[in-house]
């Protein structure tokens, strides 16, 4: 079986472990691109060394100029699928295994502190009645996106059959299709029941599956208009911030972080399935530091008369 063939059956099991059709794209297109250069060197894929990996990532920087994180993504694609190759013994080893390239530091995600963040929800509402139930929608968008750090496709896919009030919890799919339950709070509950009162006047019903963010015409809300109403709604607040739903995540993260110090517990509201990932949003606080170092370390702690 050649290696075309062997591409293609891995790519339908991925396909079958519910990988979004986002992400099999990039597999197909990196380790495709991988196999061609193989093929052009006639280099079987039985043969293949770790040489000739290093050979194929020069040569990409240099008809490419990729980037680090570019480059990392291509190696875990080729990477992955040769793993499965190996395992199912089309492969006598996998030269992709061992082999790392040398990590950028990740930059820290912009910030917004919590007084910004408040100024921004404790906003009054606008005087025409219009523009009021606009913003109680908006808020509502929000409060839940600072409560619960959820990605901007899980607020445009929120259904109100994944809203529990009684336990203040929300049931979200995220990437790939991957379920998990996240607490919200009591200012997000009270700002997306007040938001389902004006609900019914935008011609929305309240069936189970309809979407919780909707246009005055009554039709799901895009992610192109939730951007614009997060940014809007800082504009309007008086606000020198470039306000992106991205962004009310980090924050969220972030500030759960310092007051917590609960980075799994932060890793799982996230959905991040990795805790490297989570790890971004850990800032070193010295002064928190030298407290545990204090209070744990023998050889720092006062010895009593």
């Amino acid at each position: 079986m050649d290696a075309t063939q062997l591409l293609s059956i891995w790519l339908k099991e991925r396909e079958i472990q519910n990988q979004s059709r986002h992400t099999l794209h990039a597999y197909e297109r990196d380790v495709s691109d991988f196999l061609n250069f193989c093929e052009t060197k006639k280099l079987d894929l039985a043969n293949i060394e770790t040489t000739d990996l290093r050979e194929y990532l020069a040569y990409k920087v240099e008809q490419q100029q990729l980037s680090s994180s570019s480059l990392q993504r291509m190696l875990s694609s080729i990477r992955q699928f040769m793993k499965w190759a190996e395992q199912g013994q089309y492969l006598a080893f996998n030269p992709a295994d061992d082999f790392q390239l040398k990590r950028i530091p990740r930059p820290l995600p912009g910030m917004v502190d919590i007084e910004t963040v408040n100024q921004i929800l404790d906003q009054p509402a606008p005087e025409k009645p219009i523009e009021q139930q606009m913003w109680l929608r908006d808020k509502a968008i929000l409060e839940l996106l600072y409560s619960s750090g959820l990605r901007l496709a899980e607020v445009q896919g929120l259904r109100i059959k994944d809203i529990d009030f009684n336990r203040q919890l929300l049931r979200i799919t995220g990437k790939g299709n991957k379920t998990r339950v996240v607490p919200f709070g009591s200012k997000a509950r009270d700002a997306v029941m007040k938001w389902l009162q004006v609900y019914p006047l935008w011609h929305g019903d309240f069936v189970p599956d309809a979407n919780v963010f909707i246009t005055q015409k009554g039709s799901p809300l895009g992610a192109r208009q939730i951007e614009n109403r997060v940014k809007l709604q800082a504009l309007r607040a008086g606000v020198n911030v470039d306000l992106h739903p991205h962004l009310l995540r980090h924050c969220f993260a972030s500030h759960m972080l310092s007051n917590s110090r609960d980075l799994r517990a932060v890793q799982e509201m996230l959905g991040h399935s990795n805790l490297t990932t989570t790890q971004i949003y850990t800032h070193v606080d010295f002064d928190h530091l030298a407290q545990v170092y204090d209070q744990a370390h023998p050889r720092a702690q006062v010895k009593k008369s």
